[in-house]
């Protein structure tokens, strides 16, 4: 099974209706800290698991979201939550869009942040292949190389802002192998575009301004392709738009949740550092 992190799971009587962090590449759950911490507070029961080959989940070679996906469901049954306000970031996102086709009983909405619907196109795809490949012969350093100029907003590069120092620290303890097999996994994904309008559940999307990776334009497109859902646009945030400003990205979290989960509290206000779509 998945190692994950979680809080206020209950073994005996289980939930009905959990929240489940599905991490970003090439991260762990360790990212979700100030969410999990947010959603202990407020008595929510959430679950965050890692990846195949992260933090002691078992490694599998040549895996696909459809993979995933299957053990994502295993895990929610194993935990005894019935139902989930799936979270996705990034690659997480990708990961929360199979198990709505795949397991669409386990999802009760949807929180897709930093993410897109595409497929890759050749370029992209090249530009995977030869990550994985340099990853695979230099390590996660490699990886942290390449990736940090890109994952945060201006200001926290090159600020000298501690989330620097976290980012390579979670990146370093994994192997280049283990990097390289998620990569290929992003490469693999299937197109979700077509996807959109058939998703029925309460769906908010949430971006930073700042993102390089998954511009905020991407978060648009999305939610005028399903009907009632929602845009969060955080001002001053990059790619890991829950790292480099947790206060509103809780905020916008919980005031997804409060419409959602009963008995969560309705004390949430968006803040005006957040832009607001689809009200």
């Amino acid at each position: 099974m998945l190692s994950y992190s979680s809080v206020n799971l209950d073994p005996s009587a289980g939930t009905e209706h959990g929240v489940l962090l599905l991490h970003a590449f090439p991260l762990s759950a360790e990212m979700w800290q100030a969410q999990l911490s947010m959603l202990e507070r407020r008595r929510v029961a959430a679950v965050a698991p890692n990846i195949y080959g992260v933090e002691g989940s078992p490694e599998k070679k040549g895996w696909t979201f459809g993979d995933y996906a299957g053990e994502l469901a295993s895990l929610l049954s194993a935990v005894k939550m019935r139902k989930a306000t799936v979270v996705g970031l990034s690659m997480g996102g990708y990961q929360a869009f199979e198990l709505w086709r795949s397991h669409p009983e386990t999802v009760a909405s949807l929180v897709l942040c930093d993410t897109r619907a595409e497929q890759d196109n050749e370029e992209a795809l090249a530009n995977r292949r030869d990550f994985a490949s340099a990853v695979r012969a230099s390590g996660a350093e490699e990886a942290v190389t390449r990736m940090l100029p890109n994952v945060f907003a201006r200001k926290a590069y090159t600020g000298g802002s501690a989330l620097v120092d976290t980012f390579g620290a979670i990146v370093k303890k994994q192997s280049g192998d283990v990097i390289a097999s998620a990569m290929e996994a992003i490469a693999s994904r299937v197109d979700s575009v077509d996807t959109l309008p058939r998703i029925s559940c309460p769906v908010t999307f949430i971006y930073g301004d700042e993102d390089k990776l998954t511009p905020k334009t991407l978060g648009e497109s999305m939610q005028q392709r399903i009907p009632g859902s929602r845009l969060r646009i955080i001002n001053g945030a990059g790619h890991l738009s829950n790292m480099e400003r947790p206060d509103l990205f809780n905020d916008c979290l919980a005031g997804h949740l409060q419409e959602v989960i009963p008995g969560f509290g309705s004390d949430f206000q968006v803040s005006d550092d957040v832009e607001k779509v689809g009200e």
